[in-house]
């Protein structure tokens, strides 16, 4: 499917296609210090930005950055630079109906004050990078 979204002040938006409603949830401690609490990201095949000028990116790790509207600092992406490969996080998207939750990841380092509902798969940071096959983190 092929969704809108934006940052909080507009001066970021996009359109995504290829994107997957379902999502999943990081709870490795960049993605917390990065959001604020755990990620809910959907994976998509592409995404085209308007008001690229203001978004800022900062290179997480040697293969990953992370990109944020400079106006407001809202926080729009993962990508792997490798693979040019973008999560978009799921507040950033005009219509969060899309989205149901997938399965969590890094639950191993997931705090106790906290438990997401439902039946889905909890991987921990080891199950979810090899299952990666490259074996990258966060």
């Amino acid at each position: 499917m092929d969704a809108s979204g934006r940052c909080l002040c507009g001066a970021v938006t996009f359109t995504a296609r290829g994107v997957d409603g379902d999502i999943h949830s990081c709870h490795c401690g960049m993605c917390r210090r990065w959001t604020g609490g755990p990620a809910f990201a959907a994976s998509v095949e592409g995404v085209a930005f308007a008001g690229d000028e203001h978004i800022a990116r900062y290179d997480s790790s040697e293969w990953a950055e992370r990109g944020f509207c400079r106006q407001c600092g809202t926080n729009l992406f993962y990508r792997l630079k490798d693979a040019d490969h973008y999560v978009m996080w799921m507040g950033t998207f005009d219509d969060p109906t899309l989205f149901r939750l997938a399965g969590e990841i890094f639950i191993d380092d997931k705090p106790e004050g906290y438990d997401l509902a439902g039946d889905h798969p909890r991987l921990t940071g080891e199950e979810f990078l090899a299952s990666l096959q490259g074996g990258n983190d966060s």
